[in-house]
C-alpha cells in the first residue's frame, strides 16, 4: 500500500506540472491569434476558437484539473486509511484539501480575476503537499527496513524475516 501511496503522490504532483504546461500552451495560443491581428471576444470565447493552436490547452488544464486530480486525491486519502506510516493521512488530507481549494479557485476565476493569484500559488502549495507525502511514506518505509535489520531477533540473530515482516506483509496483501 505504501507503493500505490507513493505513486498516487507522485503522480499528483506531475498532475500539476502538467496543468502549468497545458495553461502556458493555451495562452500561448490566444497570444498568437492576438499577435496575428485577432481579437479575442466574448463571441470568439463562446465559439469553442478562443486557443487558435493552444485551445487544446484549455481542455487539459479543464479536465486534468476539475476531474483527474481530485479524483487522485481522494483515491490517495482513502490509500492513506491503510498504509501505516506517521502523516500519511495527515498529507493526504492536506493535499486532498489543497486539491478542494484549486477547484473552487479555478472556477471562481471568472467571476473574480484576482483569484487567480492564489491559484497558481495553491497549485505550488498543491506539489509540495504530494511531495512531502510520497517521500515521508518512502522515508518511513526505508526507516522501518533499517529497524527490522538492526534488530536482533529472539533467538540473537538479524535477520529481518522475523515475525514483524511476516505481519506485515499478511496485512499488505
Amino acid at each position: 500500500m505504501r507503493k500505490i501511496y507513493s505513486a498516487l503522490a507522485w503522480i499528483i504532483a506531475g498532475g500539476v506540472v502538467v496543468q502549468a504546461a497545458a495553461i502556458a500552451f493555451a495562452f500561448g495560443g490566444v497570444l498568437n491569434r492576438v499577435s496575428n491581428g485577432d481579437v479575442v471576444d466574448k463571441a470568439l470565447l463562446e465559439s469553442g476558437g478562443a486557443g487558435g493552436s493552444g485551445e487544446l490547452g484549455f481542455w487539459i488544464h479543464g479536465i486534468v484539473g476539475g476531474v483527474v486530480l481530485p479524483l487522485l486525491a481522494v483515491a490517495l486519502l482513502v490509500v492513506s486509511l491503510f498504509v501505516r506510516t506517521r502523516g500519511a493521512r495527515l498529507w493526504a488530507a492536506i493535499t486532498l484539501g489543497l486539491v478542494a481549494l484549486q477547484v473552487t479557485l479555478g472556477f471562481s476565476i471568472t467571476d473574480v480575476p484576482y483569484l487567480g493569484l492564489i491559484h497558481g500559488a495553491n497549485a505550488l502549495a498543491i506539489v509540495v503537499a504530494a511531495v512531502v507525502a510520497a517521500l515521508r511514506v518512502r522515508r518511513m518505509s526505508r526507516a522501518a527496513k533499517e529497524s527490522m535489520v538492526s534488530k536482533p531477533d529472539a533467538t540473537g540473530s538479524s535477520d529481518a524475516t522475523g515475525p514483524q515482516e511476516a505481519s506485515s506483509d499478511a496485512v499488505s496483501a
